[in-house]
């Protein structure tokens, strides 16, 4: 356990009314003392704020004026004592007290480092530390409040509760084992030991029935809009975006480059993409950009294939039609304000396996009804808005999935009449998988990689 003092900005750099300088360790209000002119820090009480200035203990200058928050252990997020330095927003200010700070005893934090010594000092386990991360990149209201639950501890009890129905399934087995002369101990049977594996293995496939959801709320959906040129593409990203994020014109080809923005559509976020129209073009540079659009399009979760109601059904629509198969997509006819060119019976016939919305887009027409095909397609209409828990991270998802094959594999034993003290291999297998989730069984090089991803100061 670390016993040294550790600082950083907690605060994003840049100009702003207030930055904080965090502190925490066994030295925090010693460190602040050294350098803070104002109340004594020592005898304050915790959890109070106090105004003064920092003063350079040498040249005796005045770095800042600040307002200083005492929290003392073990009632703080570390468990440590805890200072933070409010001053004056803005690069200089906020670098000159971390310098300060540094100088009179503290170290430079580590990446996810206060949220390292939460976890390591017992006040949150591992899925509650990395739900801090989900919280800090939340895009919505809904991948923020999933977030919030998960830090509350609702898919740590629920892991919890499974590793201890686990645990009590193979105390019954060692003490059937062990101690078969107990008479008033229930008699582990492989029949009984398959019924409490069977709930265990059902709880786990109902809680990755929700992975593809939460992984949505957690990540977005990486959603490619793709069309020939001049059909509206860019004017789809700033109709969802509801602001001009893409240069729109009448000009085929404007768009050479893959635009990339963030929406919020139904509670959903959508990393919404507009790719260079795609199309054959001896333009180096926009061949470079149609190149790009072509491997966007292979890795995206959704396709928005655009139309032109005022033109033609081209080959080009066709190939375009070709390079999605197999893919989601919805199917935009834009430009309803046109005279109508193009054969929508042709469309109907090619779009009928996804969905098919008409838009008007210099109208603001037909944007609710795509946002619905999105939330249709994705959520069967919307997300579930109860007390669902959501398992989002790609490594619970990944453990789930392992804990569910060993219980699975337990479950075949039985069944082919295994003898009963090897069937529990399986099972505590999956019991210890289950601790990787919460951090009850996991590696020290894990836990380094997994904070790791944190900025600084959180």
């Amino acid at each position: 356990m670390d016993t040294d003092t550790i600082a950083a900005i907690s605060t994003p750099i840049g100009e702003g009314a207030i930055s904080i300088v965090r502190m925490s360790g066994p030295d925090s209000i010693e460190i602040a003392s050294k350098v803070f002119k104002g109340k004594n820090l020592k005898e304050a009480a915790s959890h109070t704020i106090h105004y003064g200035k920092l003063i350079h203990p040498e040249t005796k200058e005045t770095v800042e004026e600040v307002m200083v928050t005492v929290m003392k252990s073990p009632k703080t997020f570390t468990r440590e004592d805890i200072v933070e330095i409010n001053c004056h927003g803005g690069f200089v200010s906020v670098n000159r007290v971390l310098e300060l700070i540094l100088e009179n005893g503290a170290r430079l934090a580590e990446p996810g480092e206060f949220t390292k010594r939460a976890f390591l000092n017992g006040r949150i386990d591992l899925s509650q530390a990395e739900a801090v991360i989900d919280l800090i990149r939340a895009k919505t209201d809904r991948a923020m409040n999933m977030a919030l639950k998960q830090m509350d501890g609702r898919l740590s009890r629920l892991i919890q509760s499974l590793r201890q129905k686990l645990l009590e399934t193979l105390a019954h087995v060692e003490v059937n084992i062990d101690y078969p002369e107990y008479d008033d101990v229930e008699e582990m049977t492989l029949e009984v030991m398959k019924t409490k594996t069977n709930q265990v293995h059902e709880e786990i496939e109902q809680l990755l029935q929700t992975a593809r959801q939460g992984k949505i709320l957690r990540e977005g959906i990486g959603t490619a809009i793709i069309g020939r040129p001049n059909v509206g593409k860019s004017s789809l990203l700033n109709a969802l975006a509801h602001e001009n994020k893409a240069i729109v014109t009448d000009i085929p080809g404007t768009t050479r480059d893959v635009i990339e923005e963030y929406v919020n559509v139904r509670g959903v976020p959508l990393r919404l993409i507009d790719t260079a129209g795609i199309r054959e073009t001896e333009d180096i540079v926009e061949k470079i950009g149609v190149e790009r659009s072509r491997k966007v399009l292979k890795e995206a979760d959704l396709v928005l294939l655009v139309l032109n109601y005022g033109d033609e059904w081209t080959e080009e629509d066709e190939n375009l039609f070709k390079a999605v198969e197999g893919m989601d997509v919805i199917v935009i006819v834009n430009k309803t304000d046109l005279p109508r060119k193009i054969n929508m019976d042709q469309v109907k016939e090619r779009s009928k396996q996804y969905s098919l919305v008409t838009t008007s887009l210099i109208q603001e027409k037909g944007i609710d009804e795509l946002e619905q095909a999105i939330a249709d397609l994705f959520f069967e209409g919307d997300l579930d808005a109860g007390d669902l828990t959501y398992v989002s991270n790609v490594r619970h998802i990944q453990l789930l999935k392992e804990a569910k094959q060993s219980l699975g594999d337990a479950i075949s034993g039985i069944e082919a009449g295994m003898p009963i003290d090897v069937v529990q291999i399986d099972v505590t297998r999956a019991w210890e998988i289950l601790g990787e989730i919460v951090g009850d069984t996991v590696s020290d090089s894990l836990i380094d990689q997994l904070f790791s991803q944190f900025c600084l100061g959180k």
